[in-house]
């Protein structure tokens, strides 16, 4: 099922655009999440007058620094890399473009953490995710209790429903955080580790020899440098060293899709949260009235998302489709219409709605929220297909919720980290291997620490050992993977699984032939 509904009003006329459409997608099988998602038939950019081409001329380019693993990206798969690598003794270089770590779930407000528990309630994506969210302050974290992780009470689960932690009438443990706090946490935990941080610097082109990747052309205000490594671990969130570095890769975007869709986030400051939650619980008729007047006025209009404060809430619109965020003319169109959202989203929430009286403009996140650009074609990936079975693949890295309490744990494979026939790369974060339909949650923060955790692993484990990554032995990359915390289904835990996971100990993964 598809809606279209036009609107019209103040925001429309200030976009200079007749016909911004709000597309409402249907709940099926496929389609898990409903959306609306805005669209526009007009751009606010004059169109590019350049054509042609220009040579640059050839260069010696300075050596920055050598490393065992060089992670490019400090977002949240890149961070667990970086620290992941650095804990098993390897010299570790993070390469980030802005001033800060954390990615999407800091400079992209991205505050809600996404569900990390079984629909029982037990904690399945640990590790680097665990200890991260453990170490941040009590003030900094805001989510259920450890003992209502798993509950199906109505009255709990309809307060935490509210509260981005509760779904199908589940409780879950998927809490909202301070991007301050997790910024410098990142950073510390990083530096503790023994990772050199390099902010500031934004990777160019990947240095290839012989069908190895073996390092990085970054830019930085001192000019072109390279960076070289024994592994890169690709988490840009787009693949930009894998693709510019020849590997293959699906793009396969739907416009209409709300996990192909991008936005600009945002906060607003000076309100009540808990009013508002009552307002809009308590008063059914009259919160109906605000949606229908918002629409009206506002073409797309969304309602707030709790953060970690009373005070703050959280605003991740507007979606907006047929906009690719490798283009930098739509990446800056889907900016503008952000900015122009926000400041008629705080006007009217201001006039109209209960506990927004006082609201103010606090910030517009300094990263675009990007849901999917490309993904890799990996040795291995993980498929809609397996999203029934429950099985513990033989290569297992990591174990994700699933999307609803009708399916089982989904077991995500090393191979989905692993190129094709690209060597001395892995590929962690949303750009991992996978069909278009799994990609919709593995995207998520905490899928993202997952797999960044199992890349950064298993690249210094490959550097130290002095093999490709696809050679590397992966029984001894699970027990690495589980010093570090990390929740895999051995065959005793397989054996007891209630989600109907095999019993019977899996073949040995083979990648090298499979190039």
């Amino acid at each position: 099922m598809m809606l279209i509904g036009t609107g019209s009003g103040a925001a429309a006329n200030l976009m200079s655009d007749p016909v911004p459409q709000v597309r409402t997608v249907g709940r099926t099988e496929d389609r898990l999440l409903a959306s609306d998602v805005f669209e526009t038939r007009r751009r606010t950019l004059p169109p590019r007058n350049g054509t042609g081409t220009y040579r640059e001329a050839a260069r010696e380019v300075p050596i920055y620094h050598r490393c065992e693993v060089l992670v490019v990206g400090g977002g949240p798969s890149g961070c667990a890399a970086a620290y992941a690598a650095a804990r098993t003794g390897a010299d570790v270089v993070l390469l980030e473009r802005y001033n800060h770590l954390g990615g999407l779930s800091t400079g992209g407000l991205v505050i809600w953490i996404d569900r990390m528990t079984d629909w029982e309630g037990r904690a399945v994506i640990r590790g680097f995710a665990e200890e991260l969210l453990d170490r941040l302050p009590r003030q900094a974290v805001a989510g259920p209790p450890r003992e209502q992780w798993g509950s199906r009470d109505a009255a709990t689960a309809a307060y935490w429903g509210q509260r981005t932690a509760a779904f199908h009438g589940i409780v879950t443990w998927s809490p909202t955080i301070d991007p301050e706090h997790l910024k410098v946490l990142s950073q510390e935990m990083l530096l503790q580790a023994g990772a050199r941080l390099v902010f500031h610097g934004w990777s160019a082109l990947p240095i290839v020899e012989d069908g190895r990747v073996r390092g990085v052309l970054f830019e930085t205000k001192a000019g072109r440098q390279a960076l070289m490594a024994q592994v890169v671990v690709d988490a840009t969130g787009d693949g930009d060293v894998f693709a510019r570095a020849g590997a293959q890769f699906d793009t396969d975007i739907e416009a209409g899709d709300v996990h192909h869709s991008t936005n600009t986030a945002f906060l607003l400051g000076g309100i009540d949260m808990e009013r508002w939650l009552a307002f809009r619980r308590g008063e059914p008729e009259r919160f109906a009235d605000f949606m229908r007047r918002g629409r009206e006025q506002l073409g797309f209009f969304q309602t707030p998302y709790v953060s970690w404060r009373n005070d703050v809430a959280l605003f991740l619109g507007p979606r907006q489709s047929g906009l690719s965020a490798l283009d930098v003319d739509d990446m800056t169109e889907v900016e503008i219409r952000s900015h122009r959202f926000m400041a008629h989203h705080c006007e009217f929430f201001r006039a109209h709605a209960p506990g927004f009286e006082s609201a103010y403009m606090l910030l517009s996140a300094p990263q675009l929220g990007v849901r999917h650009t490309r993904r890799l074609v990996g040795v291995a990936r993980v498929e809609r297909a397996q999203w029934s079975s429950g099985i513990a693949l033989p290569d297992e890295i990591g174990v994700s919720p699933s999307v609803s309490p009708k399916f089982p744990l989904i077991s995500v494979p090393y191979g989905a980290l692993v190129p094709r026939a690209l060597d001395g790369l892995l590929a962690c974060g949303r750009h991992m291997s996978c069909d278009a339909n799994s990609h919709g949650f593995l995207r998520e923060i905490p899928q993202c620490w997952l797999t960044g955790q199992a890349a950064g692993v298993a690249a210094a484990l490959a550097a130290a050992a002095g093999v490709a990554p696809r050679a590397l032995d992966v029984g001894g990359l699970q027990r690495a993977l589980q010093g570090q915390g990390v929740y895999l289904r051995t065959r005793a835990s397989r054996d007891a699984d209630t989600h109907g996971a095999a019993a019977a100990p899996p073949p040995a993964a083979d990648y090298a032939t499979s190039r």
